[in-house]
């Protein structure tokens, strides 16, 4: 008789659990049970929070994927084509170890060697040292070249002057160092002439601009014979710079 009654209430429990999940949306209403119908736990007792994730997850799945408006902003400008493909030159040629980056700097000193040689040859003004550059550093150049300098003349009399002094006759070594001493003097009164008259030139033509070094830039490069010079000359002598 006690047995039967615990029955009794577990049925009578079990019905008062589905009339209220039937309430709630999770059984269909008009769902009873009679006495002795088996009902299992998982029914029963099943977790309400994974049905409605599994529901937010189905639904949220069957939502269609809206594709991004082409015209709205993307919170960066576009980069143009041009550094675009820089940049993924630059990526694909960065060295990856120590040993690729130091050589790829070897390869970048001999190309920027070479393109100021041949800058030197062409006086392309582009590649040439920043001692050569510039457009007054061209006119001195210009000035030096466009005219006769005793200086250019010094290296071939050195030349003739110690083969006077290994000739063992007094006489001709005392010309040679009578030459030596003339050559002195020339060099010293053409290279004063140059300063004076380029440093006026320089003031007329570039008042606004850095002279330091310049005349002595010019006075240096009257010292080198005419075909030994770097940068090449581009003018011709006689012609105004």
């Amino acid at each position: 008789m006690s047995a039967l009654s615990r029955s009794e209430r577990a049925s009578v429990l079990i019905r008062r659990r589905l009339r209220r999940r039937a309430v709630a949306g999770s059984c269909p209403v008009g769902t009873w049970l009679t006495r002795g119908e088996h009902v299992p736990l998982g029914v029963v007792f099943r977790s309400r929070s994974k049905d409605e994730q599994a529901a937010t997850a189905k639904v949220t799945a069957d939502q269609p994927q809206q594709p991004r408006d082409p015209q709205a902003p993307k919170g960066r400008p576009t980069p143009k084509r041009s550094d675009a493909q820089s940049q993924r030159r630059s990526r694909a040629h960065t060295p990856t170890n120590r040993k690729d980056a130091a050589k790829a700097q070897r390869e970048a000193r001999r190309a920027d060697m070479a393109r100021q040689r041949e800058a030197m040859a062409s006086g392309d003004e582009r590649y040439l040292p920043v001692r050569d550059k510039g457009p007054v550093r061209r006119f001195a150049r210009d000035y030096v070249d466009s005219r006769w300098a005793v200086a250019e003349f010094f290296l071939p009399m050195a030349v003739v002057i110690l083969v006077l002094t290994m000739i063992r006759v007094p006489s001709i070594q005392s010309i040679a160092l009578l030459l030596w001493l003339v050559i002195i003097v020339l060099i010293v009164l053409d290279s004063v002439l140059i300063w004076f008259r380029l440093g006026k030139l320089l003031q007329e033509r570039f008042p606004n601009e850095n002279l330091k070094g310049v005349k002595a830039y010019a006075v240096m490069r009257t010292l080198q014979m005419r075909r030994l010079r770097l940068p090449k000359p581009q003018v011709k002598r006689g012609e105004k710079p």
